[in-house]
């Protein structure tokens, strides 16, 4: 699923929506998307601080973690300022940071795949995750989250469509924080599933307060959705069949995640 596929297949969408509705719309939910973007850097950051102050994470890690981590919080504040930007100016400076933001995503791709790639070759994937599952699905969020917000940027003239799309594509991000708050060693084997089901809330809540605001349903909603549930569903067509095999072979060739079953849960940490 491509930025431009998502895009014109809404474009037509958009067509049956009344401009005076959309205009409606985007006054009357600035708060929402203001509130549910704390929301979502809240539980991020709750997550992350979580792991810290319970001694699960440290600092002393390679340096490429250390800028994924800073990429990644930096997009955090990058989500925050738009939609603060958005709704209480300068407008001015929401679109020069769109820009940016477009860049910051193309970092989060890099660094994200870098960080998993690392550790799948080190043999060092969390033991709540199956190896070639980890190799698949980091990636495909940034992908799916990537797809997302460039569909939105690019109907950024309908702000109906341009929030909520870049609302669930930010959704598909908030995984690493909801699987650092979820109790994810009692969900194996189901413990990913269980995170990213837990993501829908995002979406749902917005599809809520859109009924209960306007007795009606904004249609970007259902895109987000289906995009949200097009990257699970991709993800598990590359890693459960020969397709992501071939993949994890090629990528740990002559590492210690070689040896490591692509498929088999790893070991729980002793102690």
């Amino acid at each position: 699923m491509t930025t431009t596929r998502i895009a014109t297949g809404i474009e037509g969408g958009i067509l049956m929506a009344t401009l005076a509705g959309s205009r409606h719309t985007a006054r009357s939910d600035d708060g929402f998307f203001l509130t549910m973007a704390f929301v979502m850097a809240g539980v991020i950051v709750l997550g992350f601080g979580s792991f810290l102050a319970r001694g699960l994470s440290t600092f002393h890690r390679p340096l490429l973690v250390h800028a994924h981590a800073i990429v990644f919080m930096g997009w955090v504040g990058i989500y925050v300022l738009q939609n603060w930007f958005a709704t209480r100016g300068p407008i001015a400076l929401h679109r020069r940071l769109g820009w940016l933001a477009l860049g910051w995503l193309a970092l989060m791709m890099y660094f994200g795949t870098s960080v998993t790639v690392m550790n799948v070759r080190a043999g060092t994937v969390p033991f709540i995750f199956q190896p070639l599952h980890f190799l698949v699905f980091d990636p495909m969020s940034l992908i799916g989250c990537a797809a997302l917000i460039g569909a939105g940027i690019r109907l950024r003239a309908h702000t109906g469509w341009h929030r909520r799309l870049n609302y669930c594509g930010m959704a598909l991000l908030v995984g690493p924080g909801v699987g650092r708050i979820l109790p994810m060693p009692l969900l194996i084997p189901w413990a990913y599933q269980a995170a990213f089901a837990t993501l829908f809330i995002f979406p749902l809540i917005g599809m809520f307060a859109d009924w209960r605001r306007d007795g009606r349903i904004h249609p970007a909603w259902w895109w987000g959705l289906g995009g949200m549930i097009a990257t699970e569903v991709v993800t598990d067509l590359i890693a459960f069949t020969p397709i992501g095999l071939a993949l994890y072979q090629a990528v740990t060739a002559g590492t210690p995640g070689a040896a490591i079953a692509p498929l088999a849960f790893p070991p729980f940490p002793a102690g």
